[in-house]
């Protein structure tokens, strides 16, 4: 081969390239350390249960400044504790992003829990003002009929693995598995406006009712109408209404028709709760001292979630994953 036949050579191989660059994009090496680049939006709310927007412009800040940022990095440390309360195992975790240990794992899903669960009470309130406590009132009475609705109320047991050296019975539920058996008051719209996640699987609906602050405010008439429950209530409370037992009317049997009917706003609610995140329905495995920050971390997450309207999109996870 001759210089000219070389020079004709390179000249086609380059014209060959450029029309290759035009045709065909180029691709990019995403960074597998960093889940923001390296899944697509679909997969990322798949795996976090938020959108990539929501987590960079809403839980970063919220918890950045209470996270130490060595070795790993404050997003790190909220992506791996999303990703816990999307799975509830540690392994799925350490899998996904790798470099992270075990125990620092469990680290991390405390200190970022904690911090969350810092903001509650910013966003899981009752009702402040009259025009709130109106709007909540019809928008009960819009679902069923019932008139005077502030809340409807319900209790739901979270299954823990580690109950650590206290006694057993204490967390054993009516079912012989070990719990803690958490309160939530709802409003209209399936939000949570009130929570109690301390008392463990062996308390009851009633005893966690009776010595919460949502029992006395009802009863002062600070939430602007009654509370509905279901019949692991305690009766004959003020403003607490629980469905008949033994209807004996058509008025009876109206009450309960009307009683259920809105009741299916907390059912819907705690659904909701837990799909989005499965690690509640799976059972907590983190230390007993932990859990309940991951309870209030979640419910709080959940009100976000709600109030950006940054709701999930993606299909539900698979049990297995």
């Amino acid at each position: 081969m001759d210089l000219k036949e070389v020079k004709d050579f390179l000249e086609y191989f380059d014209n060959v390239e450029e029309v290759s660059e035009n045709r065909v994009h180029k691709r990019c090496i995403c960074d597998a350390e960093n889940p923001i680049e390296f899944y697509e939006d679909q997969a990322f709310c798949y795996r976090y249960r938020f959108s990539k927007t929501f987590v960079l412009n809403v839980l970063l800040p919220l918890v950045a400044n209470s996270l130490d940022s060595e070795p790993v990095s404050p997003l790190i440390q909220l992506l791996t504790s999303l990703r816990y309360y999307a799975t509830g195992d540690f392994q799925l975790v350490n899998g996904d992003l790798r470099g992270i240990s075990r125990e620092s794992v469990s680290l991390i899903i405390k200190n970022v829990s904690e911090g969350i669960a810092r903001h509650l009470r910013d966003y899981i309130q009752h009702p402040k003002y009259l025009e709130q406590k109106q709007r909540n009132v019809r928008l009960f009475q819009a679902i069923a009929g019932f008139p005077g609705v502030a809340a409807c109320v319900d209790c739901m047991h979270i299954k823990i693995a580690n109950i650590g050296d206290h006694k057993e019975y204490v967390f054993t539920n009516r079912r012989g598995i070990f719990s803690l058996n958490i309160q939530i008051a709802v409003g209209p719209q399936r939000e949570m406006i009130d929570i109690v996640a301390r008392y463990p699987g062996a308390s009851t609906d009633g005893i966690i009712y009776d010595r919460s602050y949502l029992r006395v405010a009802c009863e002062k008439g600070e939430m602007g109408g009654v509370l509905l429950a279901d019949r692991g209530y305690p009766k004959k409370r003020p403003n607490l209404l629980t469905p008949i037992v033994h209807p004996a009317s058509a008025r009876d049997e109206r009450f309960n028709k009307a009683h259920k009917g809105t009741m299916e706003v907390i059912e819907r609610a705690f659904g909701n709760y837990k799909r989005r995140f499965p690690c509640l329905h799976r059972g907590l495995t983190t230390e007993l001292t932990t859990s309940p920050a991951v309870i209030c971390a979640t419910t709080t997450l959940y009100n976000l979630g709600l109030k950006y309207k940054d709701n999930i999109t993606c299909e539900e996870e698979s049990l297995e994953n």
